[in-house]
Parts: C-alpha cells; sequence; structure tokens
C-alpha cells in the first residue's frame, strides 16, 4: 500500500477573509490537498441533510470520489454545524463522542474506521473548547477511546485550541502516542499558532507533517489545513 495523506482543516463555516461564504472554495482547496482522508472542523450545512449521509455535504459538486461522516455539534432550524471528514476510501465504523461540558459550546468527536486497501485505519477527528478545563475534559475522553484501540493503526487529529505555553492539555496525547510534529495554521494571514495537530499510532508511521500555504487556502478560511503523510505501519517497520 503506498504512502497516506491525511489532513485537517477549520473552514470557519465557509467564510473567507474577505467576509465571503464559499463552500466551492474550500472544496477547491481540498482538491488541492489530494489527501485520503480530510478532517474538517466548524462547517456548516443545510439542515435537512440526512445524517446518515455519504455525500459531502455541500461539496458535491466538487469533491468526486470522496464519501464524508457528518459530526454535528450544534443544530439550528435551518442549519447544522460541526465536525465532517471526508474519505476517498470506504468507512466501515462510525461512531459520534459527546464531548460537551454544561454552559459552554457542545463539541464534539468522530470516530471511524476506514478500510484503505485492506488496512483498517482508526480515525479520531475533533475541535476543543476555548477553556483549559473544557480541553482537560475533553483530551481525557479521547485517550478513553485510543486505549480503547489498543495497538491499531490510529490517527488523531483536528483543531485542538490548544496554545498556552505551559498549561498544555496536549501533552496527555504526546504522552500517549508520542510528540506531535508542529505545523502553525493559525491566523492564516500570520500563522504562529499549531492550533491543528496530527498524531498517529504507531508513531514510526508517521513520515512528515507540513501546512498547506496555497493562496486560495490563504483567502478561504482563517485558517490553514495540515497535511501529514503516513506511511502503513507495516512498510515503517522495515
Amino acid at each position: 500500500m503506498r504512502s497516506l495523506r491525511i489532513a485537517t482543516y477549520n473552514v470557519h463555516s465557509c467564510v473567507g477573509t474577505d467576509g465571503r461564504r464559499d463552500p466551492d472554495r474550500i472544496a477547491r482547496v481540498i482538491d488541492e490537498l489530494d489527501a485520503d482522508v480530510v478532517a474538517l472542523q466548524e462547517f456548516t450545512y443545510n439542515a435537512d441533510i440526512a445524517l446518515e449521509t455519504r455525500d459531502p455535504a455541500e461539496l458535491t459538486s466538487s469533491l468526486n470520489g470522496y464519501q464524508c461522516a457528518l459530526g454535528p455539534t450544534l443544530a439550528r432550524k435551518a442549519h447544522s454545524f460541526g465536525n465532517v471528514l471526508l474519505t476517498r476510501h470506504p468507512i466501515r465504523e462510525l461512531r459520534r463522542i459527546d464531548l460537551s461540558m454544561e454552559r459552554r459550546e457542545p463539541r464534539g468527536a468522530l470516530a471511524t474506521t476506514i478500510d484503505i486497501e485492506g488496512v483498517e485505519l482508526h480515525v479520531l477527528s475533533t475541535h476543543l473548547g476555548l477553556r483549559l478545563g473544557e480541553r482537560r475534559f475533553q483530551v481525557a475522553r479521547i485517550l478513553e477511546q485510543i486505549d480503547s484501540l489498543g495497538p491499531a493503526f490510529v490517527a488523531v487529529l483536528g483543531d485542538f485550541n490548544d496554545w498556552l505555553p505551559g498549561r498544555s492539555v496536549v501533552h496527555a496525547l504526546d504522552a500517549r502516542l508520542g510528540k506531535s510534529m508542529k505545523a502553525p495554521s493559525f491566523p492564516v494571514f500570520w500563522p504562529f499558532l499549531p492550533l491543528d495537530r496530527v498524531w498517529v499510532q504507531p508513531q514510526r508511521a508517521l513520515r512528515e507533517i507540513f501546512t498547506h500555504r496555497s493562496p486560495l487556502a490563504r483567502r478561504a478560511s482563517d485558517h490553514l489545513p495540515v497535511v501529514a503523510v503516513l506511511d502503513p505501519p507495516e512498510q515503517a517497520e522495515r
């Protein structure tokens, strides 16, 4: 099996730095990434789209070959908002994990098992809260899910909203999965905060992490996408 590309991208409700909402522009950035798996955060889509749809909501015309998993965290009369996972490979299992804390904005994670040419990749994609206490609780829930998977091939990615030196909560993920390489992704006009992160189990399967900085990506959202290149576990062991 060839190397894999996975990506995480906070799309800011598809509203770009010009203040214009343009889902097609986001879709074109995703095309540029050429990734097998893309985790989206802050994605807004019509409320009448079925929860179990596999068509990329609002992006169908531009993203041929992808299927999706929806993970709404907020539902309004007209729109739903939250996490979305796009994949070029079959989704075998899907769970939606509630990471919400009382009186805070609802949060969640998508736990998917993807079949990539006979190899199972377990993907946990999420968008954590803005308060330190929230993120501690949410990381603990994510670690419980990772522990339940044992030594499986796992990718954990998303917007972790973790930026305070000495008060980081993602060190717990570093301790469990190995220290993640950082790729500054926010704010888009001067990216210096690595809010968008990727961890992989086994760590040796992670070959490279980089920020995608195309001119289009600099206009499409307030975050830049972060891309990771993975070797399948069998190849990483060689």
